[in-house]
């Protein structure tokens, strides 16, 4: 039997005919466009942040005006995409490369791993497709195609399974060609060696594919094992001012929904009142609505809306909290549900 060319080999190959060229991060590729993108993909489909990349890259056209734009309009440019803590380190690696490196992104993977959010594999696709240096990458993608290609048995947030995968990784990534070598294992993790219904007969390196070969190419990478999620609850006071207005407060800037805008919060129904108190708010009437709930990583929130109806006093108008209209509520960042909740409500009567 005829040994199988090189992994990478095959793989650019395939890349040449078949691979992605036109995403809006592959033209004009720039260190920042590049970071950019592996940010906003992590965990997050190719179609979702399509969208969000135009907007970003219009509005912020070059790691300076990323540096030098108020986090409230970053993380309303955000809203949606979910994840919130990448916008907030986004932020703060923008201002770290401004300030402290002029602008000019580090060209080596130490360096880079070094700024907020930036972890390895990421360093490693900034330093391989825009400065064009042999880096390796271990993204979500390429654990999966590395993983089945060798059945790599094991969940790969374990430490060995994630060094093993490294060491796969470093293996076979070439010298040349090293920018369209990662552009083209990613995509083969995203469009034929797919989570499920992998086209493994499309695959250019099916030949000694050792999943396959076993019949059980979706048994590789091994699964996270699965716990039961805890369940907390809060109750979201949407406070009315009578004019069609509703109150929002920030959030601390770390934390779940950290610097982003939401409705005042209450830990248990019966301290509703000592929180408007507190807010200086004089509630008349007090509406809980249908309870809903939110998933996030680690655990599921249980929220209920409470519609407050009151007299606002004079201390409302902080610099933490904002009255605003819930049609227009200007380049605030906000939480998905919370999003939703206001477009649920009325806005202000005609005058």
């Amino acid at each position: 039997m005829t040994e199988s060319p090189a992994f990478a080999t095959r793989l650019l190959r395939w890349f040449d005919r078949h691979g992605r060229k036109d995403l809006p991060w592959q033209h004009d590729i720039t260190p920042y466009r590049v970071w950019l993108s592996e940010i906003m993909l992590q965990q997050t489909q190719v179609s979702t942040v399509i969208p969000y990349f135009e907007r970003f890259t219009s509005a912020f056209p070059c790691v300076e005006t990323l540096a030098a734009a108020p986090i409230d309009q970053v993380l309303h440019l955000w809203t949606g995409l979910g994840y919130y803590a990448r916008a907030r380190n986004l932020h703060r690696a923008a201002q770290i490369i401004s300030g402290e490196h002029g602008g000019i992104f580090p060209d080596n993977v130490e360096a880079l791993s070094e700024l907020p959010g930036i972890g390895r594999s990421t360093a490693g696709a900034i330093v391989s497709i825009a400065f064009r240096q042999r880096a390796v990458i271990l993204d979500g993608n390429v654990k999966r195609v590395l993983g089945r290609h060798q059945a790599v048995a094991g969940w790969p947030g374990e430490t060995a399974v994630a060094a093993r995968l490294w060491s796969i990784a470093e293996r076979n990534t070439p010298s040349r060609r090293v920018a369209d070598y990662t552009q083209a294992i990613m995509d083969l993790g995203a469009t034929l060696c797919t989570r499920t219904r992998p086209r493994c007969g499309e695959c250019p390196v099916r030949a000694d594919c050792a999943a396959l070969a076993a019949g059980q190419p979706t048994a590789y990478p091994g699964k996270k094992p699965r716990k039961t999620l805890p369940v907390k609850t809060a109750f979201l006071l949407v406070i009315h001012d009578g004019q069609g207005r509703v109150l929002l407060e920030q959030r601390p800037a770390t934390g779940i929904w950290g610097g982003l805008w939401s409705f005042p919060e209450a830990a248990r129904q019966e301290d509703i009142p000592a929180v408007s108190q507190h807010l200086g708010i004089a509630a008349r009437q007090i509406h809980p609505a249908e309870p809903r709930r939110h998933t996030f990583s680690h655990y599921h929130l249980d929220y209920t809306p409470v519609h407050i109806h009151g007299r606002a006093a004079p201390r409302i108008g902080e610099a933490e909290q904002l009255w605003v209209d819930p049609a227009n509520f200007g380049k605030i960042g906000l939480p998905a549900p919370i999003k939703a909740l206001l477009a649920e409500l009325p806005g202000p009567a005609p005058g």
